[in-house]
């Protein structure tokens, strides 16, 4: 991977505000208000727009690191990295814990959301890492638990003529109490190759 340079906490700006926040030591433990999360309509009927997203700009040619740690224990606890040009066109990628499994997966949402999703519960107590790189067409996602080997998730279509912004998230649906330490958020330049 390309090197990447460490981005600050402070140099991000809140889709919503979390429940609570503490910085220390290099680390952000984030609190999620419960009831949040991101979804447009598809098969649930219903529009969610209160995931906590802490979001910087992210150019074509970019790519953006989230490591995180989390607990996994409450129905649909999800964190991961949220890539944004507007309320109705963005991607979150990342772990989200649902009907007792560790599952890795995206929502793209263009207007509408879909979900893909594979089971990962091998990765419950590491530190997880997901990448995404913007390319003038795509968006590509990668993750990987501890110093793992690197897994492709999804490769997304995605306006490259817009400006968008890009950060750690995480949202908790079904509960209070979702605690996520975030431990490192960095940019560098984008994959070149899929494979």
């Amino acid at each position: 991977m390309p090197e990447s340079d460490m981005i600050s906490w402070s140099d991000g700006d809140w889709t919503r505000t979390p429940a609570a926040l503490s910085a220390e030591g290099g680390t952000l433990d984030v609190t999620a208000v419960e009831g949040s999360d991101a979804w447009r309509h598809t098969a649930y009927g219903f529009v969610h727009d209160t995931e906590h997203a802490l979001l910087a700009p992210l150019a074509v040619g970019e790519a953006m690191d989230v490591s995180f740690r989390a607990p996994w224990d409450g129905q649909f606890d999800q964190a991961g990295i949220f890539v944004r040009i507007d309320h109705e066109h963005w991607i979150k990628a990342g772990i989200e814990f649902a009907d007792g499994h560790l599952g890795l997966g995206a929502v793209v949402t263009e207007v509408r959301s879909d979900w893909s999703v594979g089971h990962v519960d091998d990765w419950h107590g590491s530190e997880i890492t997901v990448r995404v790189s913007r390319w003038p067409d795509a968006v590509i996602v990668r993750a990987r638990a501890s110093h793992g080997e690197w897994r492709l998730v999804r490769v997304a279509p995605f306006d490259g003529g817009a400006a968008a912004s890009a950060g750690p998230f995480l949202a908790a649906p079904t509960r209070s109490g979702l605690v996520v330490r975030f431990t490192r958020w960095t940019r560098s330049a984008a994959d070149a190759a899929l494979h």
